[in-house]
């Protein structure tokens, strides 16, 4: 039965608004559609054309591999604009949700062709849809509701539950039916996910049904030109690709995307460091906010070897014999969303024991920490790999204590940085903020999959320095910028929550005033 809170809005389960069960499942089903599909693109992207897969060398899969997770993020960017402006939340889900959908389909074709076509769909789709449910989730609650950490706590639950789902159900379909037959699965999570937010649509309660900030007439018109000519753009480059007319160097466009996205990060984060009229406290926010930003790359630079080097070292360099079971590649991409599922109330419940008996960290020393313990786990692959090159198959516990290294840190880093943006951001810049940090997804997913390309299964001899280099770099910087934290920027922080305490508890003395 629903019940009224002191909030005004009808509750469900577990005393949360009705919307969120809609949120949780849709994005559930989402994120089994995404993960399942992730978890094989660069393990069909190398297996040979005769046996089902596309004969595409390690190097030139990594580097699609990153230019996909990249765009994936990047296109989040234009996709909470486009609902923002023109169309709103619940129409950018919809429609995102159909895109991500006809692109599975698309993949499931066994075609070179439509490979390509289904890839350029999913990233489209991804992009609308992402990140306006998420908006959606704090959409469902007012001002200073005390559910709402809770209530993106559930809804996080939901990402990895679904991510779980989508490794076991499209990595066993992908070794029993074959890789067309695992993206035709996906296609039906997507469909699964479509048809429970239309039928909840309500539960939303209009939440998001407008745009919140809608142009003029005009600004609508130009602004759908764009849209439209952007489209019109993709797909005459996806044509001209596929035809033969135009080549592509994947890495090389790896390369160069990569060094794109870093000039708009440091343009945008600059023209509002220099030029948005800052005090200093505004200031020192920003640069230990930078400082997590650099953590944040760095992080998933590294991470995000899960679905592509370390994917490829579970295939040809892990014994994966259970008894008379094999166990199918993908699902080890389980292991993080399992790990994070059991491991979430106990990190969160560690912050606050230390908080309340020793010393409370301040978020970038999270993030710092985050990064370490990320760069420890590939001081465990460096040792697999070790074995791995004087031709020996490696037991999968190896993988088992690196994810769970993974995993740690980015329960230490991933939501610790999120909050951090809105703490740390001048009010009046934290939207346009925590799009600039989003590219940091970005930018390290390329970067990741530009690493990655120096896996070579011709020479796993190469491998163990592979791991070495990122175990050393993310290591090292992540020394150096926890070093920073607590000597320089640990003070900032404490300084800009102070200031927005001493500002929130100024206004009710404003307001009794007048």
């Amino acid at each position: 039965m629903n019940t009224p809170t002191s909030f005004g809005a009808s509750t469900d389960v577990l005393g949360h608004p009705r919307g969120l069960p809609t949120l949780f499942f849709t994005e559930m089903w989402e994120r089994m559609s995404y993960y399942g599909m992730r978890a094989l693109l660069i393990l069909f992207m190398t297996t040979a054309m005769q046996d089902g897969g596309m004969g595409i060398t390690a190097a030139n899969a990594a580097a699609i591999y990153g230019l996909y997770t990249g765009a994936v993020y990047f296109m989040g960017l234009s996709g909470g604009w486009i609902a923002d402006r023109l169309i709103g939340s619940q129409k950018a889900i919809w429609y995102g949700a159909i895109v991500i959908m006809c692109g599975h389909i698309v993949l499931a074709v066994p075609t070179e062709e439509s490979f390509f076509v289904g890839l350029v769909l999913v990233v489209l789709g991804t992009g609308l849809l992402k990140p306006n449910i998420s908006a959606m989730v704090g959409l469902l609650y007012k001002s200073g509701d005390p559910r709402r950490d809770a209530g993106f706590s559930i809804y996080y639950m939901g990402i990895n539950l679904g991510s779980v789902i989508g490794n076991f159900v499209c990595g066993y379909l992908a070794v029993t039916k074959g890789y067309h037959w695992a993206f035709g699965a996906a296609a039906v999570g997507m469909a699964l996910g479509l048809l429970y937010f239309r039928t909840k649509l309500d539960s939303l309660e209009g939440h998001g049904s407008e745009a919140s900030e809608p142009m003029s007439e005009s600004g609508t018109k130009i602004s759908w030109s764009i849209v439209g000519v952007v489209l019109a753009g993709i797909a005459t480059v996806t044509v001209l690709g596929i035809a033969g007319i135009i080549t592509f160097a994947p890495v090389t466009i790896a390369g160069y995307t990569a060094i794109v996205f870093t000039i708009i990060f440091f343009l945008y984060f600059g023209y509002i460091f220099f030029l948005g009229e800052l005090n200093g406290t505004e200031k020192k926010g920003m640069m230990a906010l930078f400082l997590i930003c650099v953590a944040s790359t760095l992080f998933w630079s590294g991470f995000e070897q899960a679905g592509s080097s370390m994917n490829l070292f579970a295939q040809d360099h892990t014994n994966r014999m259970w008894g008379d079971f094999e166990i199918p590649t993908a699902w080890f991409q389980s292991l993080n969303s399992i790990y994070i599922i059991v491991l979430s109330p106990f990190i969160a419940a560690l912050w606050i024991n230390l908080g309340k008996k020793v010393y409370n960290p301040t978020s970038g020393i999270k993030c710092a920490i985050g990064l370490i313990i990320m760069a420890s786990g590939f001081l465990v692959m460096f040792s697999a790999a070790t074995y791995a090159a004087q031709g020996l198959k490696v037991a999968p516990y190896w993988l088992v204590v690196t994810y769970f290294l993974h995993s740690v840190g980015e329960l230490c880093l991933s939501p610790i940085a999120l909050s951090a943006v809105s703490k740390l951001s001048p009010k009046r810049f934290a939207g346009q903020l925590m799009g600039v940090f989003v590219l940091t997804y970005s930018i390290g997913n390329i970067v990741a999959g530009l690493l990655a390309t120096g896996y070579d299964p011709e020479n796993v001899s190469t491998l163990p320095g592979l791991y070495y280099d990122i175990a050393m770099i993310s290591m090292i910087c992540g020394a150096v910028i926890l070093l920073l934290m607590v000597f320089v920027t640990q003070k900032w922080e404490k300084e800009v929550e102070s200031a927005a305490n001493d500002s929130a508890e100024a206004k009710p003395t404003a307001a009794t005033a007048s």
